[in-house]
């Protein structure tokens, strides 16, 4: 889900307890899936067990959400892997506090109020709509360091939770919107769904 541009974060970076953060070592981009992919339309499945290729994907799924440049989102169905795992980060450049997560299995257990806001997708680009979602909810995971958490999220962070959980159950943020403002997108879908085709 993009939003804005920020700069790649120190691949060397570890916590004040001397355990790795997401990114544990350099990695390499994975390539992203666009529109029309088959695999965005496919549910991915649950995480049995967080080995060291697992957490190796979440670092390569981190470098590719800032390989973009604009990401703060990111699903694995997204570069191909039907895994449940997803990847957000919406910290501020300057702000040193936060920390990007990694969240395995991500559940969504409950939600209450509405808002609309606008979406976009970096599976679906310079595309953008507004979507209502619930303004509040509940998500539980497991984190990096293996160990069950529970966000209560809202604002930007439940509206990108639920983005990303969607795309784990073949749901894309177009499929939120009416049939009419659907239609209106039809020659732009087009347009990212032909230029990803092999000439």
């Amino acid at each position: 889900m993009p939003k804005r541009r920020r700069k790649p974060r120190n691949a060397d970076a570890s916590d004040a307890s001397g355990e790795d953060n997401v990114v544990l070592r350099e990695t390499l981009p994975l390539q992203l899936r666009y529109y029309g992919d088959p695999v965005l339309r496919k549910k991915a499945e649950p995480i049995t067990e967080i080995t060291e290729a697992e957490l190796q994907i979440a670092e390569q799924m981190l470098e590719t959400l800032y390989t973009t440049g604009t990401g703060i989102g990111l699903a694995a169905t997204q570069v191909g892997i039907l895994k449940r795992l997803i990847i957000v980060d919406i910290g501020e450049d300057d702000d040193e506090e936060y920390e990007p997560l990694a969240l395995f299995n991500p559940e969504i257990l409950s939600f209450e109020g509405e808002i609309v806001a606008e979406e976009g997708c970096l599976s679906i680009p310079d595309v953008t709509a507004d979507v209502k979602r619930p303004e509040q909810i509940v998500v539980e995971g497991i984190n990096v360091q293996r160990e069950p958490i529970r966000i209560e999220a809202d604002g930007l962070l439940a509206r990108v939770l639920q983005h990303e959980i969607d795309h784990l159950n073949g749901i894309l943020f177009i499929d939120r919107i009416n049939g009419l403002k659907r239609r209106l997108l039809s020659d732009e879908l087009l347009r990212v769904q032909q230029a990803q085709r092999p000439s």
